[in-house]
């Protein structure tokens, strides 16, 4: 396949990154050397990132190195997204499956279920950190007992402020809009202009303006079949490769007659419900995995918040602000709790002591580190 005119122009940038670094480049030994486009930009990224030299890189030659890396993810993606809309289902279910491990695709699909067990319950009648979890924001309060997954994959909204806002003071405003989109059968576009316009109307409640990234997180995770999650650094790649217009914070329309439009043209998407049950959970999803087609690399799975705090914990002060620890009302420590309690490895004496980790946790310690003090205790 001929590149496209998005993919000459990116080969162009990079070959004016080259020639500033090619000595670096030269002095490293390469096995690999692939003819597709697509491949040959991921080679040379890994080539940058894990294999230059750079203790003999003058200070110059880093700002051409990173911009060079930038350019390779962003073709590699493009190239990637590009492929999807030619691509049949066996060809994109294939690729998913592949991507598995680098993609954490394990871990995405933990926060997929979970959000499938609670998308029906109104977001002001949630708990804080469910609420957090339906709308991309992590924080100290997503015990890896209850929430084992990062739950910004496929799109965070830690930086829309005004969003996070709305979603604390007004969740009600955001739960009449998600109330457009049907949990099942065909979103129609009237369904999401009247999801449009009660989501903008919720935020002049706060003299704001709506912007489009937190909306299409809400959609995705109300129909991870029907919509794709947008963040300020995804949208160059996904209009490149798809071959739109590029979508701006307020290209409401847009995103849903240009990009969704789309990708429901795409013979992937078009596909029937296959019988396999893991095909299947894919196909049910199909539309928000379209993020697995996005560059990612050995450190992707490895940034995940929920590893981090996992396997990194770390003393944070207690603060007053919603989500980010401190003391729990007795609701929520229960709530936390019970989910924890529901695994099949718990034993009936901790079973016991339901009250007891209750009342700890709603202190503000975390549930796996209480279950492990009793296991400890009463092992």
């Amino acid at each position: 396949m001929p590149l496209s005119d998005n993919e000459v122009i990116i080969y162009q940038n990079a070959l004016k990154q080259v020639s500033d670094i090619s000595l670096n480049l030269m002095a490293v030994k390469v096995d690999n050397h692939p003819g597709e486009f697509n491949l040959w930009c991921r080679e040379l990224a890994e080539i940058c990132l894990y294999k230059v030299n750079r203790d003999l890189l003058d200070e110059a030659q880093f700002k051409p190195l990173n911009k060079l890396i930038e350019l390779m993810k962003l073709g590699a993606s493009v190239s990637q997204l590009r492929m999807s809309c030619i691509a049949p289902w066996p060809f994109y279910v294939g690729f998913l499956q592949e991507q598995a491990e680098i993609h954490a695709l394990e871990e995405r699909s933990r926060l997929l279920i979970f959000i499938e067990k609670i998308k029906a319950t109104p977001l002001a009648e949630m708990i804080n950190e469910d609420r957090l979890a339906f709308a991309g924001k992590h924080s100290s309060g997503h015990d890896t007992a209850v929430y084992n997954f990062d739950v910004e994959w496929f799109g965070g909204t830690k930086g829309a402020k005004a969003f996070h806002n709305v979603l604390a003071q007004y969740p009600e405003l955001l739960d009449t809009a998600l109330a457009h989109i049907p949990l099942t059968g065909e979103v129609t576009k009237s369904d999401y202009q009247a999801f449009v316009r009660d989501f903008k109307l919720a935020f002049d409640k706060i003299g704001e303006k709506a912007t489009l990234p937190p909306a299409t997180r809400l959609l995705a995770m109300r129909r991870p079949d029907q919509f794709v999650v947008l963040t300020s650094g995804k949208i160059d790649s996904i209009c490149q490769g798809v071959g739109i217009p590029r979508l701006g914070n307020q290209s409401f329309d847009d995103y849903f007659t240009a990009l969704i439009g789309s990708v429901r043209n795409m013979a992937w998407w078009r596909q029937d419900a296959p019988e396999d049950e893991q095909e299947l959970f894919l196909w049910q999803h199909r539309a928000i995995l379209l993020d697995m087609l996005f560059y990612a690399d050995k450190q992707t799975a490895e940034n995940s918040n929920y590893l981090k705090l996992l396997n990194k914990p770390v003393k944070v002060k207690a603060e007053r602000a919603a989500g980010t620890g401190g003391r729990r009302s007795k609701d929520t420590a229960a709530m936390l709790v019970d989910r924890a309690l529901a695994a099949e490895d718990i034993p009936e004496h901790i079973l016991a002591k339901r009250d007891s980790i209750v009342a700890e946790v709603e202190k503000g310690k975390k549930v796996e580190d209480v279950l492990n003090l009793m296991r400890m205790i009463f092992g």
